[in-house]
């Protein structure tokens, strides 16, 4: 049995990553987690921990100069957007953007070196951003940086990236797409309904990487039942994969009742696929996994989904 800590992240530094009260990823999704988490006293099961901000460096792990420098000067006078409409620039978007990004490299560092059992934090999984450009409300992609991150800070290969975000994770996927030794495991609604329109289950990954990747699409208006009965292929793929780190992207915007996303997940399945998870981790990553909350545009289900996450990486210490 495990008894380190579980570390959950909380601060202004991370609530500050929003696009405004018009926005759908607004400014109240993390005051609604760390909301549920005190009603339900979690906070005195976790360890809360602070915001940390990632390096000009650690960005460049995974997103290149050129763009790096395109969003630090959108920060200066936050006029326009950073993609095609979706993700709006902002006074001071770079600093914020780079918290996010730092806080979830924080994660790592917290595990890695034994101070954490687990951890989770609620603005991250910014699943779209590529390397060169934002996407879907994601500035920098914290998930791409966390991979190069474990390979060139601690040497781990070999690690398992799961999405069960309603909307499919692009930027991790296509960066990834040619890497044998990254596991992508993404349920999410079909792509021929939502954005980003990909995640097809016919991409498998190319060349060297062929056949080693997951997709798998649910149809709007699925719910638990479907979900559980593609998580069956996902722990498969897992096992006989062995990873040695696992990075969960629970996106809440699966939930029913999301306003931009048609599935009717219950926080049942966030839940179920965390303690899953974390048996996985015990018996074959040392017990390393990070959550990290992605998407989610309703406030109860953001509340609902995270924190039986949250549970379910405190059950399984």
């Amino acid at each position: 049995m495990n008894t380190k800590p579980v570390f959950v992240y909380k601060g202004d530094a991370l609530a500050d990553y929003n696009f405004g009260e018009k926005h759908p990823f607004g400014p109240k999704r993390h005051l609604a987690f760390h909301d549920a988490l005190t009603q339900q006293k979690l906070d005195f099961e976790v360890t809360l921990m602070s915001p940390r901000r990632a390096t000009v460096d650690q960005l460049a792990l995974f997103h290149t100069s050129d763009y790096i420098d395109q969003v630090s000067r959108a920060s200066e006078d936050g006029k326009g957007y950073l993609d095609h409409g979706d993700t709006p620039a902002f006074i001071g978007v770079f600093e914020v953007a780079s918290d996010v990004v730092g806080t979830t490299l924080s994660a790592i560092d917290a595990i890695m070196h034994e101070d954490a059992s687990r951890a989770f934090s609620p603005i991250g999984g910014l699943h779209h951003a590529r390397r060169d450009k934002a996407g879907g409300f994601c500035v920098f992609n914290d998930c791409g940086i966390a991979i190069h991150y474990l390979r060139e800070v601690y040497g781990i290969q070999r690690i398992a990236y799961v999405d069960i975000d309603a909307h499919h994770g692009d930027g991790v996927f296509y960066d990834f797409e040619e890497d044998e030794n990254l596991l992508f495991a993404d349920i999410h609604q079909d792509g021929a309904t939502l954005y980003p329109g990909t995640g097809h289950t016919s991409e498998t990954g190319r060349g060297k990487a062929k056949d080693t990747k997951l997709n798998l699409s649910l149809p709007p208006g699925a719910g638990d039942h479907e979900f559980s009965q593609l998580w069956c292929q996902v722990e498969n793929y897992l096992i006989d994969n062995q990873p040695e780190f696992i990075i969960l992207q629970c996106g809440a915007d699966s939930l029913a009742g999301d306003p931009i996303t048609q599935l009717e997940l219950t926080e049942k399945s966030h839940g179920m696929a965390a303690e899953s998870l974390c048996r996985i981790a015990d018996q074959y990553c040392k017990g390393r996994i990070i959550g990290l909350g992605g998407g989610g545009y309703n406030l109860d289900n953001i509340a609902k989904a995270w924190t039986h996450v949250v549970k379910s990486f405190l059950i399984r210490q």
